[in-house]
């Protein structure tokens, strides 16, 4: 019953959150694709998923309560993740006389506007952002990103069982 704990789906989280990343920073530093403003949003939702992951192995809560907080906190990071990956890979999807035209750099945004008119701006997207760089069997990074997103969600839905399950 090891295999099905509670841990060891926190564990397998965070693997491929590790496993997420590794592929991301590869791709970035021996790829050479730099990631636009919503690729950096889609990693911040990947780590923060992981740290959940993490502090869910680590904690190993004996409670219903414990368990599902740390499910649902690890989903809505994967759901956030998804939903920015969707939104980038339906950017890129638009005609190109209706991407948004290119808007300031990510660094510049965060030094001279507040944080939630940066996470605004950047969910509205830029033209950067539209561009495809990486293709793989026909889909681009952000798609094969939601999809990771999508796999990466079955464990906390997993762990969510198992509190159901628990008696």
């Amino acid at each position: 019953m090891i295999l099905y704990s509670f841990r060891s789906a926190a564990l397998a989280g965070l693997a491929f959150c590790v496993l997420m990343m590794a592929v991301a920073l590869g791709l970035e530093h021996i790829g050479g694709l730099h990631p636009c403003p919503l690729c950096v949003f889609q990693r911040v939702a990947v780590i923060a998923a992981g740290i959940v992951f993490a502090i869910a192995a680590i904690h190993s809560p004996a409670g219903r309560i414990g368990k599902a907080i740390y499910a649902l906190l690890s989903l809505s990071a994967v759901g956030v993740g998804a939903f920015i990956a969707g939104r980038h890979v339906w950017l890129q999807s638009l005609p190109a006389d209706e991407v948004p035209s290119c808007g300031p750099g990510l660094d510049y945004m965060m030094d001279i506007l507040p944080m939630q008119d940066v996470v605004a701006m950047v969910l509205t997207g830029s033209g950067e952002c539209a561009e495809i760089d990486f293709v793989l069997l026909g889909l681009s990074l952000p798609a094969w990103t939601f999809i990771g997103f999508a796999i990466l969600a079955i464990v906390p839905l997993r762990q969510l069982w198992l509190v159901v399950r628990q008696k």
